[in-house]
């Protein structure tokens, strides 16, 4: 109880200086009469969600395309941002994007590139329909990823979820999205924004290094690995002089020139291959970026991956906030905050995912201004006042 009380003090905290030094930057919000926008899913369910308010740039923003002659996402003024999207994750998708707008102070020059599974059960055509209608002005383009591009290259990992093909899209990024798009933002789709994703867009990525994230190096890097390969003479020599920090690969800078030019994306293939031979790493996606890039990424402020949220890779038990300010969330682990507030069994850090949330099953919209009732019940516990979303 005592700690119960030490961090929900400490989360309050926290989110009051975030909220007076964070001003929100959304000028517009447009709320139609008809809010929920409903799309036939698979097996005759439905999905059902609030279109979500619509967000227009501030005044220091930089021109772009009248909506009659459409936006080019070629266009130099642009910030990338990839996402996956699939049915298993896709409200975490939708309310992820709801975030980047709402805190975006251009938001109009923010083009989204979501990465469909061709297998998927809901099919990319519907989540195309479904997005648009979720976000009517949102700049976006829907890629189909063919998973037998790695299918035979991923091996069992410690949870399943971590098999699905689709986390291996970030790796194909320089081949599915068009070579004018010369940078892009990676987000998984468990985390949401609380900061402006201007800035993360302007972290400068050095000459030498291909991509930007938080490192942690204090975590004990050796654990993803296996004894097998830091057994190896060989393999434990891969970094060389390099000294390398644990990185979340869920929020990425990526400059996709040098990866392109430095053919990235076939080192991490070829790690995957040896992976199927030996067992040289536990977990998904992850090692093989480490492999590749740990010790030369260029590291970003920590604010910008408060990661684990979701707890571990078994238990996906509750998890605090690590120290420091904070500008994204992200439920990486196990637990997922749209499946915990359905079950009725929320960590307290979840309530603060929900008002991004545009999920409707039950028609009901949440209106401009109005606190949800849970995150109104949260902000009572730890002692906060005031609007932050």
């Amino acid at each position: 109880m005592a700690v119960s009380r030490y961090c929900t003090s400490v989360l309050g905290v926290r989110f009051l200086i975030l909220f007076l030094c964070c001003p929100s930057m959304c000028l517009g919000i447009r709320f139609l009469p008809n809010g929920a926008s409903a799309e036939q899913g698979f097996n005759g369910i439905n999905y059902l969600f609030s279109e979500a308010p619509e967000y227009r740039n501030g005044v220091n923003c930089r021109s772009t395309a009248s909506s009659s002659e459409g936006l080019s996402h070629c266009d130099v003024s642009l910030v990338h941002v990839a996402m996956t999207l699939d049915s298993e994750y896709l409200r975490g998708s939708m309310a992820a994007v709801h975030s980047v707008l709402r805190h975006a102070s251009c938001p109009e020059q923010i083009f989204f590139h979501f990465i469909a599974a061709e297998f998927d059960q809901a099919s990319p055509r519907v989540l195309t329909r479904l997005v648009r209608s979720t976000f009517p002005s949102l700049n976006f383009k829907v890629y189909i990823f063919r998973e037998d591009t790695v299918i035979n290259l991923i091996s069992p990992s410690i949870r399943s979820a971590l098999e699905n093909p689709l986390n291996y899209a970030r790796s194909y990024l320089g081949n599915i999205l068009d070579p004018c798009v010369k940078r892009v933002i990676y987000l998984d789709s468990d985390l949401v924004l609380v900061d402006d994703i201007h800035k993360l867009w302007e972290v400068n990525i050095p000459e030498k290094k291909v991509i930007g994230a938080p490192e942690y190096c204090h975590a004990n890097f050796t654990k993803y690995f296996t004894r097998a390969f830091w057994s190896d003479p060989v393999l434990s020599r891969v970094f060389g002089s390099r000294n390398p920090c644990y990185f979340n690969t869920g929020v990425m800078v990526m400059d996709l020139d040098k990866w392109r030019q430095g053919k990235h994306e076939k080192n991490i293939e070829n790690w995957m291959e040896l992976q199927r031979r030996h067992r040289i790493y536990e977990l998904g996606s992850l090692p093989p970026f480490l492999l590749v890039f740990g010790g030369n990424v260029e590291s970003i402020d920590h604010r910008w991956n408060q990661h684990g949220l979701g707890g571990d890779n078994v238990a996906g038990s509750c998890r605090a906030l690590h120290p420091g300010a904070v500008s994204l969330l992200h439920w990486s682990g196990m637990g997922k905050p749209w499946v915990r507030l359905d079950e009725r069994r929320p960590c307290p850090l979840d309530y603060l995912w929900e008002p991004y949330d545009l999920y409707k099953p039950d028609q009901l919209r949440v209106q401009p201004g109005v606190q949800h009732r849970h995150f109104a019940s949260y902000a009572n516990v730890i002692g906060f006042s005031g609007y932050l979303f």
